[in-house]
């Protein structure tokens, strides 16, 4: 038994510095964002489980006294903290996915309502039956284990409603999947939790899940904030960089190589009007409207944010008709975008576009070409009247 009790109370110790570590180095950031604070408030939870569990495991291997107080306190402790793991997620998601008045009093008191009845129901039953939840052999009973599981699902039906909706909502089929990744991921640790109490209860299948749902999103977090514009979450100027760096990106066989490089037309002048977070929602609709055309292309096409309000594709077309249809589609979208949206502003972009030549070219060369390009097509639309952003050349 004692044995039993270093196995699995080293994996808990084990899972509880790698969170630790993660920990630290979140808390190491600069930045603040509240979604962030979330996960490290999950982080926390699942240490101080692992650690009460690493606990626990001594009292049911017979390391530390067995008796009805130490294994209820126990049992107890693991499922208040149990429930703050799930409660803690759920208020990590209702951040992501920008839920109103999530930090509201009312708010706030629905979400702890179900966990304060439940500690309050199971303190009760410990009083006047305690039988009821632990037997004569100091087992917990199929009573308990249902309060083990019953508010942490609650929480966890809320985080997959709300995900949902999100996703039913959301336009973007990329921002779509992590809408729904967030939400039904966690039941991967619920099954962990399931297959340690029903089949295999030697073996800390919960903290092993724990562990790898944790990382997963983790390093998800990491490799976005590497490749990804934190505003429009499109590709960033570093993973551009990367791309091209492989030159099997660039060249698909029977297709030709174009750049465009694309920015708002009078981008300034929505700032100075409208405000700088005007221009923020102008940076999105037009990142929105990219996706949207990409999305519908058969072209296969790298899209990403070159930096402030420059965008850049790398498109793969078969023709010059096809390599048109694109551009045309992307004025049209914008254009219709802002009709929908009702924007006081008429938002329009210049777009230049160059080949890049196989074997005879630089990436480097072929994108300065088109951003010469695409300034003539700014001043050509310009004395079209055709590139103003403000409310009254609409």
């Amino acid at each position: 038994m004692s044995e039993y009790f270093i196995y699995y109370a080293s994996i808990n110790i084990v899972g509880a510095v790698i969170f630790g570590i993660m920990l630290w180095h979140d808390r190491m950031r600069v930045d603040k964002q509240e979604k962030q604070l979330r996960y490290d408030q999950a982080l926390i939870a699942f240490m101080l489980y692992y650690v009460s569990d690493a606990i626990w495991v001594g009292v049911d291997s017979g390391v530390f006294p067995a008796n009805s107080f130490t294994i209820l306190a126990t049992d107890f402790s693991n499922f208040v903290i149990m429930t703050a793991i799930t409660y803690t997620w759920l208020r990590y998601v209702m951040a992501v996915e920008q839920i109103p008045r999530r930090n509201s009093g009312a708010v706030k008191f629905t979400l702890i309502f179900p966990f304060a009845i439940s500690v309050m129901v199971l303190i009760v039953t410990y009083l006047v039956a305690p039988g009821l939840l632990i037997d004569e052999n100091f087992k917990t009973t199929g009573m308990f284990d249902a309060f083990m599981v019953t508010v942490p699902y609650i929480y966890l039906i809320a985080v997959i409603v709300y995900t949902v909706r999100a996703a039913i909502r959301e336009e973007n089929p990329i921002e779509k999947r992590k809408h729904l990744y967030i939400g039904f991921l966690p039941i991967m640790v619920v099954v962990g939790g399931l297959i340690q109490m029903v089949l295999i209860p030697f073996l800390p299948m919960f903290c092993f899940a724990g562990i790898i749902f944790m990382l997963m999103f983790y390093i998800q977090s990491i490799e976005s904030q590497i490749s990804t514009d934190p505003l429009t979450k499109l590709n960033n100027r570093g993973q551009l960089v990367r791309y091209v760096s492989q030159e099997s990106n660039l060249w698909i066989e029977g297709r030709s190589t174009y750049v465009l490089m694309m920015d708002i037309n009078d981008f300034k002048k929505i700032n100075d009007t409208f405000g700088h977070a005007e221009g923020d929602v102008a940076l999105v609709m037009l990142s929105a409207t990219l996706i949207n055309v990409v999305k519908r292309s058969n072209i296969p096409i790298f899209l990403g944010r070159y930096g402030g309000d420059e965008f850049v594709l790398i498109a793969h077309p078969t023709t010059e008709k096809e390599l048109n249809e694109l551009v045309r589609e992307i004025r049209e979208d914008i254009r219709k975008k802002c009709e929908k949206e009702k924007k006081p502003y008429y938002l329009s972009v210049g777009i230049g576009l160059d080949e890049l030549i196989k074997e005879q070219d630089a990436f480097a060369k072929c994108i300065k070409r088109a951003d010469d390009k695409m300034y003539q097509n700014k001043k050509e639309m310009k004395k079209l009247q055709e590139s103003t952003a403000g409310s009254d050349e609409k």
